[in-house]
This record gives C-alpha cells, structure tokens and sequence, in this order.
C-alpha cells in the first residue's frame, strides 16, 4: 500500500492515549512507550497516527523520540489539527508546532482531525495548501468528514488532492461501506480506519471466532485482515503481546471466500 508516495505496512499504529489523553500530558510512562513504539517499527509497522490533541502535543513528542534513530523514508506519520485550530493563521500555527514535537523533515500527511462548523472550509484547506508548498507536509486530508464534506473538500483543494479520509470502520461498524467508502475508492482517496478493533468487540463476535479457528489465528487478526481489504486500519495496543498480535496479520491475508463470507454476513 502506498499512503503520499510512500510504501506503508498493511496496517497502522494508533497513538491515542499514549503519553495523555485529551489536551493533558501524562509523562510518568515515557520510557515505556518509547520502547513499545519502537518495537512497533521493529515488527514491521511502518506507519504510526497521532495528532496534537493526544496528550496535548505530548505524544508527538514521544512519537518523535522513538522514530528518532530510523530513516524518515522508511516510516510514515499521519498527525492532525484540532477543529479549533481550523483558521488559516492557525493551521499554519498548529502544523509548524506538531513538526517541532515529532522532530522530522515534514509531517507526511496532515488532517483536519474533525470539521468545524464554524470556519470554512475554504480557508482550512487553503492553509494545508500552503503547508505543502513550504515543505511543511508532504499531503493532505481529512478525518470523520461525510461525502458531503470530502466532495466539499475535493472542490476547494485547487492545487493538491486530499490524499484520505480517517474514519472508524471495523467490522462490526460497517456503516461506511454502504456509501462513504464505494465514493471514496472512486475518488482514490485513501480510507483509514481509526477503532478498527470495533473498541474490543470484535474479539467476541462469533462470525470472526469460526474464520479465525480455520486460520489458526484470533478474531482480532481476521477483522483487522477484513478492514485491510478496503482500509489502512490503526488499531492501538499497550503490551508488546499485543503488538506481537496486530503484526502477525502482516503474515497472511484472508481467503477470497472467506472474505465475501464475512461481508455477506449481517
């Protein structure tokens, strides 16, 4: 899979909750998480998410330190503007401090974490623009926007394409491949899928457990392998038992049949 002409691993990395949470820092963990985010390199992932909310910019930081000793061209980071931070100034503001925190060459794509009622869009995207041309980001895109709000977004990107749209897709959240995801393929716009673990549900669901038994794997790594069909997902993980898991369904890929199976099941 290719993400803003670089190659990225089948699946992401999440950061929410690693080193904070909403707008606060939480450092009492640090060298922890850093060890754990680089053996998410380690294992073959390549491509982690965050976004200045996280821990208040904390979590860029820690991002930042354990990527710090790679290639940048080797790994991919998708970081994110908060909407109250959707104003030209503010953009420009908010992308230059969250590439101080990661402490790289530019921010590889760059979202709008949420749409703001409040701020055109117009003006949002013309800021990211902007961002590009300085070298600040390489690409652009969104996050939790509609159809109605990508095709409004592909129509004021004058200069550059939104490159994905973040949204949450698991399996047992398929709502987004009745219209938003068929419009998006069609307008290659990549589709990212925050929560893909369906927030631990999908753990218990029967349908993945009978795929799962047939593989020799757990449900986790066969609804993962279902988003991967149509999604880049970024499931998160705290132990290093856990990151063994997520990387393990870089080793294989669901059965065509198997496939069609789970998406005729309702």
């Amino acid at each position: 899979m290719n993400l803003c002409d670089k190659k990225v691993s089948k699946i992401g990395f999440g950061t929410w909750k690693i080193g904070g949470g909403y707008w606060s820092a939480d450092r009492t963990r640090d060298p922890q998480w850093i060890e754990l985010l680089r053996y998410v390199y380690d294992r073959g992932i390549n491509l982690f998410d965050t976004a200045e909310m996280y821990g208040g910019g904390h979590t860029e930081e820690l991002v930042g330190q354990a990527l710090k000793d790679y290639d940048e061209e080797e790994f991919t980071i998708i970081t994110k503007v908060w909407n109250n931070h959707l104003s030209y100034d503010d953009v420009i503001k908010s992308a230059k401090a969250s590439l101080r925190r990661l402490n790289v060459k530019l921010i590889d794509l760059y979202l709008i974490h949420w749409p703001s009622p409040s701020v055109p869009l117009r003006e949002t995207i013309r800021a990211m623009e902007k961002l590009v041309d300085d070298g600040v980001v390489r690409c652009i895109g969104v996050s939790n926007f509609d159809v109605t709000l990508v095709q409004e977004a592909m129509e004021v990107s004058s200069r550059y394409q939104i490159e994905a749209n973040e949204i949450e897709y698991s399996y047992v959240h398929r709502e987004p491949e009745a219209q938003l995801i068929p419009f998006l393929e069609r307008n290659n716009i990549k589709v990212i899928a925050y929560s893909p673990l369906g927030r631990g549900e999908i753990s218990r669901d029967a349908r993945l457990a009978e795929v799962a038994k047939r593989y020799g794997v757990t449900p986790i790594q066969v609804g993962l392998n279902y988003v991967a069909r149509r999604a880049i997902p970024i499931p998160k993980a705290s132990t290093k038992a856990h990151v063994d898991e997520l990387a393990k369904v870089l080793e294989w890929d669901l059965k065509e049949e198997d496939y069609l199976h789970l998406s005729s099941s309702s």
